[in-house]
This record gives structure tokens, sequence and C-alpha cells, in this order.
């Protein structure tokens, strides 16, 4: 699929999908072959994404475009619910969107090497299971997903300066006047607004007065070297994310360097909390100079000739070197609390302080703040940036093992095995999915194949007849969608098609019609198949349904197909063609009063359906009122049975 109009045509194929939304959906991917890409890469969420697109088309989608013959495969709706109840039960186990689109895009396929590779991934998955600390990580991997692009921030309180319309024009293509004004031939005093300024310079040409909040970059340097938020922020937004799975990566024991990205940003934070408020600082050791200052004052002794120096300058001697002595010392303070050397203090009891000198210090130190951060967030910036493709890898890895995990706790909480490939399906303990862990259920042992490969299931109600087919169709789809089955032992024949058709209810005339034609093909094609057909005497009156019944026996029986066909016709279908009958038969009632039924079939015996035992049944669980019209059901199978016997 190389062209524009190959990958167009197959997103029509689609339901739903018409050319307008086909175009819409390759546009926004910027093209078939990035649309492909992603659909390879399982990025179904940008799919769903695009408005009219939802969850199970982007599914079809990708299926479509993958190739996959699902529907070529699960030909009735009753087999494509079993397969679809099957994808259900491993999703719940999957804690990304990566792992049940995954799961999602699983299907049955004819390729035997495919197959049993996947399922001895399975099978290695499930043993995995039972070495890790499972629930820590699927803790941890809830949190898990793809890494997502920040949106951008426009910060107005620094500008990018360049010298040369071409200088500007390649900036804007680079979008970076997306993050920060970028300004060409600047008005007098514009440039005193910003609280830094980043000058891409080509000549260095442009002569800046207050070049203490201005720092230089050259024009043909990275995105990254002029803003470098464009890295930093992708990474400030999924740190939590790459912090969780660094600690799967440790869990796993598993080689990673997202260690370096969270010591990265580690560091980068650590640096932005280093900002030391010079106005705390001030004021803060002026409290204590001027404590100091009252209690050494206090012990002065003077003289009469310091008094009169006192009141003619201002200041004795003695005066002086307290003030010199306790100013040292706050400068002192100063300098370690701040960073900074200055002298904001002006001589008087209380101190004053020179907010011009403040004022000043604190505009220098901002500018070297930000030329500091500057230079850190660009080397980060730099070694971030090449850890990028690294990084996203890693989640990938991590969200593919969150598939394997999935497909393991399904493994290993239905205890499911390694099926085998034959000729045959041959089920020893099997069990329908349904019933794991709902009491004591009964697993079941059954064949069908050459030279038997049509059977007649018949038997009790509520025996389990309808079970054993969903069974049946569960095996055989798992087993070729690559999964290991719910069984102790099993042996499947690969087929091409699965067909399960149930009618509950007569057709009219009509739909009769509609389903022998349908029908009809399916009985003659060469393709291997599996039906199971669930009481099909119901398409129309008993007569006419065994011999259509009986027709579709001797096709089917011709041919490389398996079929099981549940009916109470027996009898009746056996006059017109020569079948294997099997049957499940009800044994009686409990003590209280359920059905004692063996569930698995007895082989060449034809079993009574027992609708005595199901009246009994209901009888006793009944009202009194309702048990007179159940009484009276009972006593003509009485009747019937007395003159059976006679």
């Amino acid at each position: 699929m190389n062209s524009r109009d190959s990958v167009g045509a197959s997103l029509t194929e689609v339901g739903g999908i018409g050319e307008r939304l086909a175009r819409k959906i390759i546009d926004e991917f910027g093209g078939e072959d990035e649309l492909l890409r992603a659909v390879k890469n399982l990025e179904i969420d940008r799919l769903v994404a695009i408005e009219g697109i939802s969850q199970r088309r982007a599914i079809e989608i990708a299926n479509k475009l993958l190739g996959n013959p699902l529907p070529s495969f699960l030909k009735t709706e009753k087999a494509f619910q079993i397969y679809r109840d099957i994808l259900e039960l491993m999703m719940s186990y999957a804690h990304t969107d990566y792992a049940r689109n995954r799961i999602m895009l699983l299907h049955p396929t004819t390729d035997t090497a495919s197959m049993r590779e996947h399922i001895r991934m399975v099978m290695e998955a499930k043993k995995m299971v039972e070495e890790l600390p499972v629930e820590k990580l699927r803790g941890l991997l809830s949190n898990i997903d793809r890494p997502r692009d920040p949106p951008i921030n426009f910060n107005p309180s620094k500008a990018i300066l360049v010298e040369t319309r071409e200088d500007y024009d390649l900036l804007i293509d680079m979008g970076l006047n997306r993050y920060h004004p970028v300004i060409l031939n600047p008005d007098p005093g514009e440039l005193d607004e910003y609280e830094l300024i980043i000058y891409v310079y080509s000549e260095g040409m442009l002569e800046l007065e207050d070049t203490f909040s201005t720092i230089m970059v050259t024009a043909d340097s990275d995105k990254h070297e002029i803003v470098p938020e464009c890295v930093l922020n992708y990474f400030r937004k999924n740190l939590e994310l790459f912090r969780n799975a660094l600690e799967i990566k440790r869990i796993l024991g598993m080689e990673t360097c997202l260690h370096e990205v969270v010591e990265i940003m580690d560091e980068l934070q650590a640096a932005g909390d280093e900002e030391v408020d010079i106005d705390e600082v001030v004021n803060s050791v002026k409290a204590w100079a001027d404590m100091k200052l009252r209690d050494l004052i206090k012990d002065i002794d003077l003289s009469g000739d310091e008094v009169l120096t006192l009141l003619n300058q201002g200041m004795t001697a003695k005066l002086e070197r307290i003030f010199d002595d306790v100013l040292s010392e706050a400068r002192s303070m100063i300098r370690k609390r701040s960073g900074v050397e200055f002298d904001p203090f002006i001589k008087s009891y209380p101190l004053k302080i020179d907010q011009r000198e403040v004022e000043r210090v604190k505009r220098l130190e901002a500018a070297s703040r930000n030329l500091r951060e500057f230079e850190v967030k660009v080397d980060a910036a730099t070694r971030l940036d090449e850890l990028r493709g690294a990084v996203e890898g890693e989640i990938r890895d991590i969200m593919e093992f969150d598939y394997r995990l999935a497909l393991g706790l399904f493994a290993h909480e239905y205890e499911l095995t390694e099926p085998e490939f034959g000729d045959e399906i041959s089920l020893r303990g099997a069990l329908h999915l349904n019933l794991v862990g709902s009491g004591k259920p009964q697993r079941v042992d059954y064949r069908i194949g050459d030279p038997d490969n049509v059977v007649l299931l018949t038997g009790a109600n509520s025996g389990g007849k309808t079970t054993l087919l969903e069974t049946l169709a569960q095996v055989t789809i798992m087993a070729q969608m690559g999964l290991p089955v719910c069984a102790l032992e099993a042996r499947v024949r690969i087929v091409d098609e699965v067909y399960f058709i149930s009618k509950k209810r007569s057709l009219d005339a009509g739909a009769f019609e509609s389903f022998i034609r349908t029908f009809t093909p399916v009985t003659t094609s060469e393709n291997s198949k599996l039906i199971l057909l669930d009481e099909l005497e119901a398409i129309t009156e008993l007569e006419a349904a065994v011999k259509i019944i009986a027709t579709f026996i001797e096709f089917i029986g011709e041919s490389s197909s398996l079929a099981v066909i549940v009916t109470h016709m027996a009898r009746e279908i056996m006059k017109y063609v020569d079948v294997r009958v099997d049957g499940i038969e009800a044994r009686g009632l409990d003590d209280d009063y359920n059905l004692i039924v063996d569930r698995t079939p007895r082989i060449n015996y034809l079993a009574r359906s027992t609708p005595e035992l199901i009246i009994r049944m209901i009888y006793e669980k009944s009202s009194d009122d309702e048990r007179i019209v159940y009484g009276r059901i009972l006593e003509k199978f009485q009747k019937t049975d007395k003159a059976e016997e006679q």
C-alpha cells in the first residue's frame, strides 16, 4: 500500500468513513506514510482524537490498514461476540491504552508459526507473573501512557533580539515567536521592558548599553539553545510518568536512561529553588545590627571631650569603631545569606536602608540569575534532547510489557494451557471461560474429527449443550489468536472460518428463505470450517427442518469441516443420514433439587432431554399456587411413562 489513493480507498471501506473523512484522517497525520507508521506503532489514540472517529472505528481502521483478516474468519454475529468477550476479558488486565489497543488488534489467523510463537510468549508471561510483584507493578503501570507534548505557553517577560530580516524570518519559521517576542530594530528603551534579552546574532553588530541582562547566542544554534523550554517543557509535563517508568524498569532489572532524565530534572528544579529574597535578607540583617548597636552603645563611657565631639561632629571615635565593626559583620552576613557582596546600610541609629543600592543589586542579581538559569537550562535541554528518542523507546517497551503482563495475568488467572495443533478438536478438562472461579464447575472432555467430523449433540435442557458449543468456539478462536486455552489438554484443528448459528424462534417465510440461501454455500465451500449449530430445527416446521439438517450434514460430512449440531430431533435426522450422536443426560435431582448432570457428553449415545426433571426442579422451588400447575404437568408425564412401560 504505497499510494495515497490506496490508503484512502482502504479507509472508505470501513463503515461510516467517506472520502471526505478519509482525506481528513490522512491530512491530520500529515500524509499516508505517517498514518501507516502511527498505525503500525499502535498509536490508536491519535486516530480517536480526530472528530468523528470512535475507538471502535479506530480499531477497524487499524485492522484494515494492517490487513487483519478478522471478518473473513468470524462469519456470524455469535462467533464475533465470543471473540469480543475474549478480548474484553484480556483487556480487563491491561493498564495502558497501548496494551488495550494491542489486545483489540489480536485476531485469529491460519499461520501456525505465528500462533505458536505468540502462544509461547503468553506462556512465558504466565510464568513471569508468578515471579513478579504484580500488585506493585499494576499500580505503577496504571500511570503509564504515551508521553505528550505540552501546550506552548507564551512568556512576554523575555525577548529574542535579531539583527536581520533573514534571522527574524528564520526564527518565525522555527516557531520561536510562540515562546517569546522576536524583536528586530527595537525602539529606544524598548528592551528595558524585558528581564532577559536573548540576542541571536550573525555579525554581533548591535550595541547594547545595558548588557548585564543580555545573553548572546549564534544564529546557527539549535532551537533549544535559543529557547530551552521547547525541550524542557516536554520533560516537565511527563516527569511523573518518567518517574513511574523508572521504578518499573528497576523492578524488572532492565537497563534504563530514565535515571539520568530524573536526575537532570531534579537538578534543574534545585537550581530554580536557589533564588534569594534580597529584601528579606537586608531586613533581617538590619534587625540584628540594630539590636547589636543598641546593646554596644548602652555600655559606652564618654569623656567630656567625646561628648563635645558627639555634639559638634555627630560621631565619636568609639562610636565609629562600633558602627564599623557591626556593619562589617552585617555585610559578611549578607554575603553568606545572599551570595552577593554589597553595603545597603546608611550609618544612623537605627540603621537606614539605601533603597537605590538595594534596587541596583536586585536588578544585577536578577540579571545574573537569569543568565545562570538560562545557561543551566540550555545545558539540561541539550542533554535531554539527546535522550528523548531513547526515553520514548523505553516507554514503548514498558507499554509492550504491559501487553505481555495483561496476557500473562489472563493466562494465570484462567489457568490456560498451551494447545497442540492437529487434525481434530480434542479436549480434556475444558472449561468455559465464564465458569472459571464459579464454585466447582465441571470440566468437560470432548472430541470431534475424522472419521466423525459431524456430530449431533443431544440431551438435557440446561445440561450444558450450548455451553459446550461456546467452549469449542472459545478454544478454537483463542488458539488461532495465538493464545493458550482453558483446558487441561487441547488439540485444535486449524480452520479458515467459524460459524455459530443459534435460532431460538421460528422464522417467517422471508427470513427462512434468506437463511437457506445464506447457509447453503457454507456447506459446499472448500474452506475448512468449524460449524456450531444450536437447535437449528426452529428454522421451520419439524419435518422440513429434519430433511434440511440431514442434507446439510451430508455435505458437511464430505468436506474438511467440523460441525456440532445441538438438536432434539436426533432420532428423526438419523432416518435420513448416518451421523454420530452424543448425549448429555441428567441423572436426577440432588437434595437441593438441582439437576445432576455429567457435562461431558457420552459418545454415540442418544440422550433424553429430560424435561420432566426440569419441571420437577421448578415444582420443588415454586410457591403453592404455582405448584398446582406444575403438579398437573408432572401427572401427565407419569401417565405417559406408565403407558410406555405397559
